[in-house]
């Protein structure tokens, strides 16, 4: 009886292996390609949990698929993995993909296939990627022996439950049930973490209360308007910049008076960026801080300039706005920004393309240089190309003001719900603050609050009812969509964590 169940185990075996030959390692690499295009961590620069996320994941699934290369390699367990996937162009008969406001989306991925091939069209789909491109990989000769294969193994092998309990294998179907049943709602994440963020929310109490201190101090000794810090560091990172420009104060009184009435903003890079703020980096020592302060009455007339581009481009584009919008474009100076205007200024003075003056008022467009065709981003506004054919990009204008008009509605009308459901979820449970991520779209964060208003959760009131927001142990960030009761596995877009690291505060 062993020998005959031997027997026929080495010969499926054998035909399984013709299948997981019909795609080779180079083969699935270059399939792959589009995938890895669109979550490579080096495109998010920008979003450094994003960039993080994608990173840990690509190393899981590298080594899931030189698992699935290795011969007799027999053991698998469902792997699920988290991508954040780039924005890419759509057609306009494309059905629009929830794309958050930062550019991409969550996509989760569970790997439970036991061939190169299975397992690429599997990424590839969960993606929205086109698959086409993997059939051309396959040759004549693999196509055949693929079909014949399929010819005689019509259907995949199920094996009977006593052949797992003779061999000692480990049953594939088993193991999925068991991975859903221990996917991890807000529920059980909130009974497992709730005594652990309580705790650290106290322990740092102190810190939280000395840089509240220190930022009001310094705001009322320099007349700032505000501080703000783009990267997420942590509490005491911030205590160290305030107290650094508070001897800097000090030291040279003079030089921060230029400030009066700006906002300061912490950043990697000193200067001013393209929204008027003044940039102090990190990383520089007091003398460079010194020289930005004294340069600030010279950046007054760049800021004129840069309005007057501005103005000029709207007139000579029908009234649309040129905007710049913080959260989904990358920190740029001044000085960068003046340079893009000034360019793409000089292609529409030279054209002159014949757009009816104020005939895309109330419309809205950002300039990017990093791209090549225009496109209609789902919050209202064009992303339009420094570089590009201004016919085409006229006749696209033309071609989406309708589209874009709604879009700006829908935000709007979005914008006010979500409003209302946040000021419901944060009186419902005794919160201090709830607040979303750049990354999380209004929809997204409608969708959130819903869901958690049709729970009761205690132990989210009991946790986050004395957080103030700021990113430090203690407070808590549940991705936008979860699962809060069900058993079967839910798309996360972030695993939540009790360290804060993640969060903006603004």
């Amino acid at each position: 009886m062993f020998c005959h169940w031997s027997t026929v185990r080495r010969l499926c075996l054998k035909k399984l292996q013709l299948q997981a030959r019909a795609l080779s390692g180079a083969d699935a690499i270059n399939a792959l390609r589009p995938f890895y295009f669109a979550v490579h961590p080096d495109f998010f620069g920008q979003h450094p949990r994003e960039r993080e996320i994608n990173e840990n994941s690509l190393k899981r699934l590298n080594g899931y698929l030189e698992n699935l290369q290795k011969p007799g390699f027999r053991s698998f367990k469902p792997t699920q993995l988290t991508f954040y996937v780039r924005e890419r162009e759509q057609s306009p008969s494309s059905v629009q993909e929830p794309f958050g406001a930062a550019g991409f989306r969550t996509v989760s991925i569970t790997l439970r296939t036991r061939d190169l091939l299975s397992t690429v069209l599997d990424i590839l789909n969960s993606c929205s990627l086109s698959t086409d491109h993997v059939q051309s990989l396959n040759g004549s000769a693999n196509t055949q022996s693929t079909q014949e294969t399929k010819s005689t193994f019509h259907r995949p092998i199920k094996w009977d439950k006593t052949y797992y309990s003779f061999t000692g294998f480990k049953d594939p179907e088993e193991e999925l049930e068991q991975a859903q049943r221990m996917e991890t709602t807000l529920s059980s994440w909130l009974d497992n973490n709730e005594k652990s963020a309580t705790k650290k929310l106290k322990d740092s109490l102190p810190l939280r209360k000395e840089l509240d201190r220190l930022k009001s101090e310094l705001c009322q000794q320099l007349q700032l308007s505000d501080i703000r810090w783009q990267r997420s560091w942590g509490i005491a990172h911030r205590c160290s910049q305030l107290h650094s420009l508070s001897r800097l104060a000090h030291q040279s009184p003079e030089a921060p008076k230029n400030a009066k009435g700006q906002t300061v903003i912490f950043t990697d890079r000193s200067g001013m960026n393209a929204t008027g703020y003044v940039m102090l980096g990190t990383m520089d020592v007091h003398h460079h801080w010194t020289k930005i302060f004294e340069r600030l009455p010279s950046y007054s007339t760049l800021q004129k300039k840069v309005l007057f581009l501005e103005e000029r481009i709207s007139q000579l584009l029908g009234g649309i706005q040129i905007i710049y919008i913080e959260e989904l474009q990358p920190m740029l100076t001044i000085e960068e920004y003046y340079s893009i205007l000034d360019n793409f200024y000089d292609q529409v003075h030279n054209k002159r393309l014949p757009f009816h003056p104020n005939s895309l008022r109330g419309l809205q467009m950002i300039l990017e240089s990093d791209r090549y065709a225009p496109h209609l981003h789902e919050l209202g506004h064009f992303i339009i190309p420094v570089v590009c054919d201004l016919v085409a990009l006229q006749w696209f204008i033309m071609d989406k003001t309708q589209q874009a008009r709604e879009k700006l509605k829908r935000k709007e009308e979005f914008i006010l719900l979500e409003k209302k459901l946040i000021k419901a979820t944060t009186e419902k449970f005794s919160l201090q603050r709830l607040y979303k991520e750049p990354s999380v779209s209004s929809a997204q964060m409608i969708h959130s609050c819903s869901k958690l208003l049709e729970e009761s959760l205690p132990y989210l009131q009991g946790v986050l009812e004395r957080s103030h927001g700021w990113p430090v142990p203690g407070c808590l960030f549940p991705a936008w969509r979860v699962s809060l009761a069900s058993p079967r596995p839910a798309a996360w877009s972030s695993w939540p964590s009790s360290n804060c690291r993640c969060c903006r505060s603004r």
